[in-house]
């Protein structure tokens, strides 16, 4: 029997399992396309920020090289460095393109690339292109005041290291070089001396003081090698202990500042000292010397970094001895020993709010076991202080347990304007390079500028 057409169509469109089959044989390829497109454009947006981080690592390295070289030194280190960067990812993208573009103070790259797809090529889509673009500029060319502060605090006259301590200790039954005339005169050498100032002199022990102008020393040179031509960047000098003190306003001659830190009675040096380091007012009142940071693209509006070699304690001297003169709490002696202790940070965040830059070189005040005032105040918890009560301080979580000597690093590190611009010397040496570590820092940090 012949089976009529009409009939054979019919029994076609009733076979339910035939549609199915039929609809998705023609939806699967629109449908791999689309697939495609949603993981191969996430791709491409992995591929971009890889790139973006690339492009701005390489023009963050580069830059540094704008005040030494000639523009076309300058391009090619950025396409080496580019090159570096992007080597291991090679098979994720290609490179069609990387311009770069060298201004005096400035670099932008941008890079143009593509990247393969894979279900996209069901449409005939091989390739997504890519791109971006960073600039950067080096802080070092504009113009810049750097402040150095040196705290004049008596426990400054601190020898510089244990052996130096122990040298003074024997002879004089003291680790500080104090100006007063305690418990002289002092014999040396065939020699009477009447403070131990003058008889650490003698015997030649470096105190923190005297490292603290070799670390000035240092800065200088670096200076001289950022800005050889001593147009761009001036250094004043500054001290606190009584209160704050401007020793030389910011000039662009390092002889200048040399002369000046070599000279005994600029105060400066080793040869005087200040009985307390009342932090609240001084840099309050060094706040007010510096005033506020420009974006340093002239001289009139120059960028700020604040450098402050300090040993952190807030005291007065005679908190520690046996007796309530004190010069702002004449009180007893036991509160006056309260009072003792790392200064509040947030003293320093005047500075900062004016958008200048703090960097603090803590030359750590080193336990002196054997001393009564420092164990009557130093060894003595935080919580039994006036850090909060009378100094408006915040402790920081478990502060009120350690040791005020061994809170002094939190404190001063809650000063600083970021981590890089805290440092702890625990020696000498450390304490001649640390200063100018922190002023290297803060020169070879770039900003992007997009």
């Amino acid at each position: 029997m012949v089976v009529p057409v009409l009939t054979l169509f019919r029994r076609f469109v009733g076979d339910q399992d035939g549609n199915v089959l039929l609809v998705f044989a023609l939806l699967l390829v629109p449908l791999l396309i689309a697939i495609g497109m949603g993981l191969d454009f996430a791709r491409a947006y992995s591929v971009r920020l890889e790139l973006q981080a690339d492009l701005d690592a390489s023009v963050l390295a580069v830059t540094r090289k704008l005040s030494t070289d000639d523009a076309e030194t300058v391009e090619t280190a950025m396409q080496q460095w580019f090159a570096a960067e992007a080597t291991h990812k090679s098979g994720d993208y290609t490179v069609e393109d990387l311009d770069v573009s060298v201004g005096s103070q400035e670099i932008t790259a941008v890079v143009k690339a593509t990247v393969p797809t894979t279900l996209l090529a069901l449409a005939h889509i091989d390739t997504i292109s890519v791109s971006a673009k960073s600039s950067a500029a080096a802080p070092s060319n504009a113009y810049l005041d750097v402040y150095i502060v040196l705290d004049k605090s008596a426990s400054m006259l601190l020898a510089a290291t244990s052996a130096g301590q122990q040298q003074l200790t024997n002879q004089a039954s003291c680790a500080f070089a104090c100006h007063e005339v305690e418990g002289g005169p002092f014999s040396y050498g065939g020699k009477t001396y009447n403070t131990v100032y003058d008889l650490s002199v003698a015997m030649g022990v470096q105190l923190r003081t005297d490292v603290a102008i070799d670390a000035v020393k240092e800065v200088l040179d670096m200076v001289d090698a950022a800005d050889a031509g001593h147009n761009h960047i001036r250094v004043g000098f500054y001290t606190i202990g009584n209160a704050a003190r401007e020793v030389l306003s910011p000039t662009y001659s390092t002889g200048t500042a040399r002369a000046t830190l070599a000279d005994d009675s600029s105060g400066l040096t080793s040869a005087t000292s200040e009985t307390a380091s009342f932090f609240d007012w001084s840099l309050e009142q060094l706040s007010a010397m510096v005033g506020s940071a420009g974006d340093g693209s002239i001289a009139s509006a120059p960028k700020k970094l604040v450098l402050i070699l300090t040993d952190g304690v807030q005291s007065e001297r005679n908190w520690v001895l046996e007796t309530a003169s004190g010069i702002r709490f004449p009180t007893a002696t036991s509160q006056l020993q309260t009072l003792v202790g790392p200064f509040n940070p947030g003293w320093c965040d005047a500075m900062k709010t004016n958008n200048v830059s703090v960097g603090v070189l803590y030359t750590r005040y080193l336990p002196i076991t054997t001393d009564w005032g420092y164990k009557a105040t130093l060894a003595k918890t935080m919580g039994s202080s006036s850090f909060t009560s009378v100094w408006n301080g915040d402790l920081a979580s478990g502060g009120s347990s350690q040791t005020r000597q061994a809170y002094i690093p939190t404190a001063l590190s809650a000063c600083a304007s970021s981590a890089s611009l805290y440092l702890q010397a625990d020696s000498s040496s450390e304490i001649e390079s640390g200063l100018s570590t922190l002023l290297k820092e803060y020169l070879t940090q770039v900003r992007l500028s997009r």
